[in-house]
């Protein structure tokens, strides 16, 4: 299944290479136009990849009366988990997981709590290597907070990498949200840092595989 922010990229992509393909046949020699060919059959069967939107579904087994359950929200590897200060919302220290997306990992981004979206802010900037701890605060990134129905507050950033050149959103303030719903996109590669309150208990490692709106990654205690 291929996600919608990839059709008319996909689309587009696949008229450029077609002429690409055609014109190499009358320009080069017949070596060069099967090489050039492969290559770009091949390029064009990653995108193919890139862009997929595996589904997922998530009937609520997550839920707990008696705490809040957190989720991944994206594909990739846990890149860190440490108490940082969080210095946009909340102003105090936190447990910040961070999840790094390869190319090679699905980009969705899914909520990791369900609730209501407080607050939503885009931040413009560079695009530093997206493991580097800087690229937290100084890349192009996206803020959301989450009221959950308990209480908590959880904020979680879509941060742009190296390679990525656009982050979408789909968070809207006041909106009432599901875990494990979409909530963004991010294109070629990039990182989400999730913070959470200092008590609450980590499920997942560093170097650990995760998968968005699967993988339990933390339990914030009521």
């Amino acid at each position: 299944m291929i996600h919608k922010e990839g059709m008319s990229f996909l689309k587009y992509t696949l008229i450029i290479i077609l002429l690409l393909i055609f014109f190499s046949f009358y320009l080069f020699s017949r070596l060069i136009f099967v090489f050039l060919s492969c290559f770009f059959i091949i390029f064009y069967f990653f995108l193919i990849f890139f862009f997929r939107n595996p589904k997922r579904n998530f009937n609520g087994i997550y839920e707990n009366e008696n705490k809040e359950i957190i989720i991944s929200p994206a594909d990739g590897k846990i890149l860190s988990i440490q108490k940082i200060f969080e210095n946009e919302f909340f102003h105090k220290n936190c447990i910040c997981i961070s999840v790094f997306m390869s190319p090679f990992n699905v980009h969705v981004n899914r909520f990791p709590v369900s609730g209501k979206i407080i607050y939503v802010k885009y931040h413009p900037g560079k695009y530093i290597i997206a493991w580097l701890p800087k690229s937290s605060l100084h890349n192009e990134h996206t803020t959301t907070v989450i009221e959950t129905n308990k209480g908590k507050k959880i904020l979680f950033r879509q941060i742009a990498g190296f390679l990525a050149r656009r982050i979408i959103i789909y968070a809207k303030k006041n909106s009432i949200v599901k875990k494990g719903e979409e909530f963004g996109f991010i294109k070629f590669g990039s990182r989400v840092d999730i913070f959470l309150p200092l008590n609450s208990i980590i499920l997942v490692k560093k170097g650990e595989k995760v998968i968005g709106g699967i993988t339990m990654i933390s339990i914030i205690p009521l």
